[in-house]
């Protein structure tokens, strides 16, 4: 077993390559997950220091959480109606189990993976298998892994170490792990610092596994999957997060934006400039002024004339407006999201609406591109689990916009005869699953038809009944 194994100093070698780059990554998650938090740079800096200017007292920071935002409108534009999948030849048995094994948690996932991916460039899923037997996925934090792809030109995954901080069971005291996946096995390290380094590494039996192997435990995990169980899910084709575009001018809107606040409240501040004053001190200054609106001023002897002036901040409201009117709009068209303002929808067609979301189409249309591929994968995987044979996969994805349903309602009605109900049935803004309306009318047209026949029915008993009246009478007669 020993044979199959990585030496340490391998691994030690993957860490000293990749730890570096690592780092500044993990600075790059951390920033994008600040701002999605709306903590921007504006609460650490503030606009300008208190000492620089003494008619400056106040220090207004003001965050605006566009990046948050946007990141959410795109979550819930993609991801509200997670995407459905069909593995082909007519499998529905074998669709509903993979929709079985996906559960509840599935269309939270998706947008958890959105949302990681947005801030991170990157989400990575792991799949696994508990005691049970059972399939198991979840999401794993990106700062969390560093992935080792190989030289060819499709980048094939070969290895995944994933470092976290854990406690160790024999002593208590933190430490930090580092997991090295193949495609066959897992094997686990640990180091007592918590830098990112390959000083110190020593294997770390975390599996529980009481086979021992030349006088240690065994610290490896053989997971059977055949490929390395992580999925990398990319926010888009160039491999970067949603903030890197924005982040300049949502730090300019927050500095304007809370330095007019702080203008604001600075004016109310007179501060009075006196000249040769006549009084004692400052509090019997503003006795007088408020007491009798005079103040008392005297000559210096050599013709110099006592008096008081005032100073007060000058605030260009009109340039700031501007400012912040065109930098809103440049936050909106570089991060590629829609602008919720509502004075631009009033009552819009359905042919604007479309072209307000285009933008973020474009955005989603890149990450969907990205996603599908992953999604491919974890489908492919839970196939496997199932021992399912997989053809190609089918995908429908189904996007979540404000839209104009009476103009769509009236489009289906103008298309009937023209396309298939079914078509009519999908794009109609009441119905949310056009195979359960399709079922629903059908029923409604049986229910009906029943109906219509125990009408027929009792109204030729009635007719027979009525002749049979007949008959009687004439016989009477």
């Amino acid at each position: 077993m020993n044979e199959e194994r990585p030496n340490i100093e391998i691994v030690k070698a993957l860490i000293k390559k990749h730890g570096g780059r690592h780092g500044s990554y993990i600075k790059q998650c951390q920033e994008a997950e600040r701002y999605y938090r709306n903590e921007n740079d504006i609460l650490r800096t503030g606009v300008q220091k208190k000492d620089t200017d003494p008619m400056r007292n106040a220090d207004n920071r003001i965050p605006r959480n566009f990046h948050g935002l946007l990141v959410n409108q795109k979550a819930s534009y993609m991801f509200t109606a997670p995407p459905l999948f069909d593995i082909g030849n007519g499998k529905k048995e074998a669709n509903k189990k993979i929709a079985d094994i996906l559960g509840d948690e599935y269309a939270k996932t998706c947008k958890d993976l959105c949302v990681k991916a947005s801030n991170s460039a990157c989400a990575w899923l792991h799949y696994w298998k508990d005691d049970d037997n059972q399939f198991n996925y979840g999401l794993v934090e990106s700062e969390q892994i560093i992935p080792v792809f190989s030289a060819c030109l499709k980048r094939k995954l070969i290895a995944v170490m994933r470092t976290y901080k854990d406690i160790d069971f024999q002593t208590g005291k933190e430490i930090t792990v580092w997991e090295y996946w193949d495609k066959e096995y897992c094997y686990s390290y640990y180091k007592k610092s918590d830098s990112i380094s390959a000083a110190g590494l020593m294997p770390y039996n975390q599996f529980g596994i009481s086979e021992e192997v030349d006088g240690e435990y065994d610290n490896a995990l053989k997971h059977d999957w055949g490929r390395v169980p992580f999925i990398p899910f990319n926010n888009n084709n160039i491999n970067t997060n949603d903030l890197k575009n924005i982040k300049p001018l949502i730090d300019a809107y927050d500095k304007v934006y809370s330095g007019f606040l702080n203008d604001l409240e600075d004016v109310q501040e007179i501060i009075y400039v006196l000249t040769n004053y006549g009084g004692t001190d400052l509090k019997e200054f503003l006795q007088d002024l408020k007491k009798y609106k005079a103040i008392k001023v005297d000559d210096d002897g050599d013709g110099g004339k006592g008096g008081v002036e005032t100073l007060a901040i000058n605030i260009p409201v009109e340039a700031r407006e501007k400012f912040l009117e065109l930098t809103r709009k440049a936050i909106f068209e570089q991060g590629q999201g829609v602008d919720p303002d509502p004075q631009r929808f009033g009552n819009t067609s359905g042919e604007a609406l479309k072209y307000l979301y285009s933008l973020l189409e474009l955005k989603a249309g890149l990450m969907e591109t990205e996603f599908k591929l992953s999604f491919g994968e974890l489908v492919r995987v839970i196939c496997q689990y199932l021992g399912v044979d997989c053809g190609q996969i089918t995908q429908t994805w189904t996007r979540t916009a404000i839209s104009n349903d009476k103009e769509l309602a009236e489009i289906c009605n103008k298309s009937v005869g023209v396309v298939s109900n079914k078509s009519i049935l999908k794009a109609h803004p009441l119905v949310e699953n056009a195979d359960d309306e399709e079922k629903q009318i059908q029923e409604e047209k049986n229910k009906a038809a029943l109906e219509a026949d125990d009408y027929v029915i009792a109204f030729a008993q009635r007719k027979e009944k009525e002749a049979g009246d007949g008959d009687v009478e004439d016989e009477e007669k």
